[in-house]
């Protein structure tokens, strides 16, 4: 063991206690960060609107702060924006998190300095919690990606911006900067495929010990990787043991990747977004992910069913249960107030509070009713594909709609690893299993209102090329579940395998 490996020992073991002491206290928490969120914001000009001074328990919060999403907090962001301070929390923003967001355009989520600890913190224990639960601390002595956006960052008011991977890309400690990858002038490329040439160029022949991203670019990385070396990532990278990964569902993405890998290893999973670190894995051994709940977020849950009624019912940590599909609403150091992040989660484990993410609050379909929501046909298509031994590289599902009674339906587009050899009975097994999870579908397709689900081959490398056709390949950008319109659906049309 290096020193790099004993030093981490004794400080994970720390902050292993630290956060395993946090699990018991967190209604606690909850309670208190909100009290003191409000205290300290009451000055700002967010509270005063909002008479934060008159807000004594949360009951008082829920009457006086509504729901928003970016589009309703945005002029609050124009105000920051126009370099006037104390808008939503004390002073300005030292940094705003630029995305893209599919229906706002460009966001700038303000990230301030009460906040960066949250995105900076989190990661760190949540490889540390690895750490400790394992005894595995010798992956720290060797190379790690943490695939970025660009670092190099423009300024707005004066504000320093960017994507929320630049920027924390400049928060890594000094101890693990000899150990990053790929170097700072490979991450400031902005043309995705040129920047991953060059990434396996710099670490085809090191010795890679975690790699970090969004699945489907992990997979895009081994895939090139193979071709390069004509080995597995396991034989190019022997002492690979750790994956972290997030930003989508795991699961459809794991069997090829671990495939290319050769073998099985550990993996974290990730809940991070520009409005903040949501959870993290803490466990090898327990479903899900610890929910942060003492890191400057206060949470509220809205039932995912009522994220669009006029007064949906707001619930706080406390007033959960399991298995029920929550809405996720975040007022945080950062200045945002009841705000609607786009994720829906669900509780797999009260003690602790792990959870799941579980969809987009705007990616579902319901064009008859039927609100199919991401997490249902993901279990529809992934049950189908393991009963058949069918590798799914990626998928996308959108509403095809017909003014003739019975002759509508769910239109599927599907990259496959390996094609079903009788197609027909697969879309069968796919539909079933839709129909099991989800009531109102299933009575769609019992009163005759949709046909069963349409599969269309995608030709190899068609998300990829339908990406780079609307210029989002890489990074953090992903190919959404499902669509209530026909955007996504009629872009991948050209690219679907005669």
């Amino acid at each position: 063991m290096d020193l790099k490996s004993l030093l981490a020992k004794p400080f994970a073991q720390y902050i292993s206690n630290k956060i395993h002491k946090a699990k018991t206290t967190a209604l606690i928490d909850q309670q208190a960060i909100l009290k003191s969120l409000v205290r300290r914001a009451a000055n700002t000009d967010f509270g005063k609107r909002h008479e934060f001074n008159k807000i004594f328990s949360y009951e008082d919060f829920v009457k006086s702060v509504p729901i928003r999403d970016y589009e309703q907090f945005k002029t609050f962001i124009e105000e920051i924006k126009d370099g006037r301070p104390n808008i939503l929390w004390q002073s300005k923003p030292i940094y705003f998190a630029k995305t893209s967001g599919t229906t706002s355009g460009v966001k700038y989520i303000p990230i301030t300095k009460d906040s960066i600890g949250n995105h900076i913190n989190t990661a760190r224990n949540a490889l540390l919690c690895y750490m400790a639960e394992t005894g595995n601390y010798d992956f720290a002595k060797g190379k790690m990606i943490f695939l970025s956006g660009s670092p190099e960052l423009e300024r707005i008011a004066d504000i320093p911006t960017g994507r929320l991977s630049g920027i924390v890309n400049h928060h890594v400690p000094k101890y693990l900067r000899g150990n990053q990858l790929p170097s700072f002038e490979t991450n400031c490329i902005e043309d995705w495929e040129t920047k991953l040439d060059k990434i396996v160029e710099e670490t085809v022949n090191q010795n890679m010990t975690l790699i970090s991203g969004i699945p489907p670019w992990m997979q895009m990385y081994f895939d090139r990787l193979t071709e390069k070396s004509g080995k597995t990532i396991g034989e190019l990278f022997p002492n690979f043991s750790v994956m972290v990964q997030g930003g989508v569902n795991f699961e459809p993405y794991k069997n090829k990747l671990f495939e290319s890998i050769g073998k099985k290893i550990d993996t974290i999973e990730l809940f991070p977004a520009s409005e903040g670190f949501f959870a993290f894995q803490d466990s090898q051994k327990e479903q899900g992910m610890l929910l942060n709940t003492n890191s400057g977020i206060f949470y509220e849950f809205i039932p995912a069913g009522e994220i669009f009624a006029e007064n949906p019912t707001r619930l706080s940590l406390k007033d959960v249960q399991l298995n029920e599909n929550y809405a996720l609403i975040i007022n945080s150091n950062a200045g945002l107030w009841g705000y609607n992040i786009g994720d829906t989660i669900k509780f797999v484990s009260l003690n602790p509070y792990r959870i799941i993410v579980s969809g987009r609050t705007k990616h579902f379909i319901s064009a008859f009713g039927e609100h199919v929501i991401a997490e249902e046909v993901e279990y529809a298509l992934q049950k189908a594909a393991n009963d058949e031994s069918i590798g799914i590289i990626e998928f996308t599902v959108a509403p095809n709609i017909s003014q003739n009674k019975g002759k509508s339906y769910h239109e599927w587009f599907i990259e496959f690893e390996n094609v079903p050899t009788n197609l027909d009975e697969f879309v069968n097994k796919v539909d079933n299993n839709l129909r099991e999870k989800n009531v109102y579908y299933d009575d769609l397709i019992s009163g005759n209102i949709l046909q069963k689900l349409h599969i269309n081959i995608i030709q190899k490398n068609g998300f990829i090329n339908y990406m780079k056709s609307i210029g989002k390949l890489g990074g953090q950008n992903k190919v959404p579940r499902l669509s209530n319109d026909r955007k996504i659906a009629d872009g991948l049309i050209i690219f679907v395998a005669n």
